[in-house]
């Protein structure tokens, strides 16, 4: 990988997400040598994605170049890099590019989307946890709507222009309210010739109630903005399998859809190496104690989503969300400046500052710890956060200045296909693939 040789502690860190970003910005100028890796030479904020798939935002006002956070920091290093395993005997990683020994190694890889085992959901459904799949989504959602002015075939219209959502928490009912806006105010314009008001946005969720991390209150309040938009909510229904025209469910209720997007569950990120009992199968995270170190390893470290720190309050780890991920992120930079100078390391407690979701133009819930609200200031108070908590001045003055235009003229000028997206059918995929 061409990294100089130093003599002081080198600090592998693996993603260059949230967490790894917080403990990057935190190791700044320490006694230490810092690697950072990551598949892409880009950090992405991603609670804005639906933004960019819904022609909001372009993709560049939320992604910010990590050499840039880097380039003023002493011995710190970026490798743009997939890391294929762990080798915990030698103390080294094996990536595409390389292998690299470490003294300490973080791994902070983040979530990925889980289809729980469905692979035909998989293959078929749209994913939103990167920005290229985003853009993906975006071109999709435009390519249908051109594809619909072409066709007298009602059936096949009303599939190009029906869209189904697959998870209530806060990604989809998001996403939900951006596409019900985009019905309202923009598609019906741009598209005369076609009868917008068949346009269909289907919800579904498998529980009894949408945003079921947060309140009843928030979640009522975010339902019933979604009904008021016209998004169609489906609960206690799980979608069974999709084959690229038909969803199918756990009921008689079917979708006849081009497009399904599926929000309904993330998982870790993991890399081979760690033994069975460093892992917490099911939702493919790593065990960690109250210092982010990993079980069974004294010199690995894993923070964010990957990271399953269980306790009495959180039996099942943190919620993988960004807030948990960015306190790992500097309570690990702080510990190990402590581990190598020999000093006891401080347990991590995690500051629970809330939560909150927008379901649109002047629509939007929040909880914070004893006090729960919805409506006009609890969107200018999603704004506000989010906002402050992009990276960059430019971004966030590019997405200040988008979403004042947008609220101003009730528009949203990305809605270009820049990078076309065709969709295989079930048709094309060969025996191997299937």
């Amino acid at each position: 990988m061409n990294i100089p040789d130093s003599s002081l502690p080198r600090i592998v860190i693996i993603g260059g997400g949230f967490a790894g970003i917080a403990l990057a910005k935190q190791l700044k100028n320490q006694a230490v040598q810092v690697v950072l890796l990551d598949k892409h030479n880009y950090h992405t904020f991603q609670p804005l994605l639906y933004q960019v798939a819904t022609g909001g935002l372009e993709a560049g006002s939320i992604a910010y170049p990590i050499r840039k956070v880097i380039q003023e920091y002493d011995d710190c290093y970026f490798r743009l890099t997939s890391v294929q395993e762990i080798d915990t005997k030698n103390k080294q990683i094996v990536t595409e590019i390389g292998n690299l020994t470490y003294d300490y190694l973080v791994i902070a890889t983040g979530s990925k989307t889980n289809y729980f085992g469905n692979r035909d959901i998989k293959r078929y459904s749209m994913a939103m946890k990167t920005i290229p799949q985003s853009l993906n989504i975006r071109s999709l959602i435009l390519e249908n709507f051109e594809q619909a002015v072409l066709t007298k075939d009602t059936v096949e219209q009303n599939s190009l222009i029906n869209f189904v959502l697959v998870g209530g928490g806060p990604t989809g009912v998001e996403l939900a309210g951006a596409l019900a806006e985009m019905k309202k105010a923009i598609l019906q314009k741009d598209y005369p010739d076609l009868d917008i008001a068949r346009m269909q946005i289907n919800l579904i969720q498998s529980g009894d109630r949408i945003l079921n991390t947060m309140s009843e209150k928030s979640s009522l309040a975010a339902e019933k903005f979604l009904e008021s938009l016209g998004v169609t909510i489906w609960k206690n229904v799980r979608v069974t399998n999709y084959d690229g025209r038909t969803a199918t469910t756990n009921s008689d209720l079917t979708f006849e859809t081009a497009t399904l997007i599926w929000t309904a569950g993330v998982q870790g990120a993991l890399i081979a190496g760690l033994t069975a009992d460093s892992l917490v199968e099911r939702v493919e995270r790593v065990r960690v104690n109250e210092f982010s170190q990993v079980k069974g390893y004294d010199d690995i470290f894993a923070v964010g989503d990957i990271a399953s720190m269980e306790s009495d309050e959180y039996p099942q780890g943190h919620p993988m969300m960004a807030q948990p991920a960015l306190q790992q992120g500097k309570a690990l930079g702080e510990n190990l400046v402590r581990l190598i100078n020999k000093k006891p390391m401080k347990a991590f407690k995690y500051n629970d500052k809330g939560s909150m979701a927008t379901i649109g133009r002047n629509k939007a819930v929040v909880d914070l710890p004893h006090y729960h609200f919805s409506g006009v200031f609890a969107w200018f108070v999603w704004m506000f956060v989010h906002l402050f908590s992009l990276i960059g001045f430019k971004n966030k003055a590019v997405v200040f200045l988008n979403w004042v235009y947008n609220y101003i003229r009730f528009d949203r000028e990305g809605r270009l296909i820049i990078r076309p997206y065709k969709k295989k059918s079930f048709t094309t995929f060969t025996t191997d693939e299937v």
